[in-house]
């Protein structure tokens, strides 16, 4: 007997599917999920074709701008896709993001704030991390985190928030995008709600097309200040006293 979930589609046994598998074919070709289930356990999904690539748990390359189509996914059905892959991913309010090649002004602007505050963190426990680095961001009031790679992020939160296999699960205390024409909202919007909601201290966000960085702090989950610096400035952070990052330098001859 099948059921219908909203998220996932509809879900039947794997005896409904052989007894009326011309039935799901037809359910599938109007874009819908059908969930195969054995013995109470889920155990197949047949999803709508989109390309010749590969299905659901092989996330193709030749669509890195592809969005899972609009579908949820649960932090553990994400888990077990992220660790089938090789390519990089997010998770965000339960929908997979796939990450494209960055430009070379971008990695410039990275390489350049690794410097900055590699020097200002280097007598300090604080530690500087670069993308591609998962962080697990649990959002207040949320079950499901969100599982997304900062470009740059400042982690003051290592001791015991380390697992056996080396993978950090604290929350960064600052954390930096570059802003990108595909990432533009999602940076500033999705992933400035998740920083706030997950107990980051300050998200800096670096805009290549306007050449500004926009500062934001955060207390108590919410946005309690925040700054624009644009060339001829020097944004300041509004946490860590003397970290600071000349606009005029950080986009100095890009390409």
């Amino acid at each position: 007997m099948q059921t219908i979930d909203y998220q996932e589609g509809v879900i039947i046994t794997a005896t409904e599917l052989k007894q009326n598998l011309g039935k799901y074919l037809d359910f599938v070709e109007e874009q819908n999920d059908v969930v195969i289930t054995k013995n109470g356990n889920k155990i197949a999904r047949i999803t709508p074709y989109v390309t010749d690539i590969e299905q659901y748990f092989a996330v193709r390359e030749k669509a890195l701008d592809y969005q899972y189509g609009g579908k949820k996914v649960s932090y553990e059905e994400f888990m077990e896709i992220y660790e089938k892959s090789t390519l990089r991913m997010e998770l965000i309010n339960g929908e997979i993001y796939l990450l494209s090649s960055p430009s070379i002004g971008h990695q410039e602007i990275i390489g350049r704030m690794h410097l900055i505050f590699n020097e200002f963190f280097k007598d300090e426990k604080c530690r500087v991390f670069l993308a591609p680095f998962d962080v697990h961001f649990r959002k207040k009031d949320i079950k499901d985190p969100d599982v997304m790679q900062p470009d740059v992020l400042v982690a003051c939160d290592m001791e015991n928030n380390v697992t056996e296999k080396g993978r950090y699960m604290g929350t960064p205390t600052l954390v930096v995008e570059i802003l990108s024409d595909s990432t533009r909202t999602k940076d500033m919007i999705d992933k400035l709600n998740t920083y706030r909601l997950s107990g980051v201290k300050e998200y800096w966000i670096i805009d290549m097309r306007q050449e500004q960085v926009m500062v934001y702090d955060f207390e108590d989950c919410e946005i309690d200040r925040f700054k624009i610096y644009e060339k001829g400035d020097v944004a300041e952070s509004l946490v860590f006293n003397g970290l600071y990052a000349d606009i005029s330098d950080l986009f100095y001859e890009l390409l």
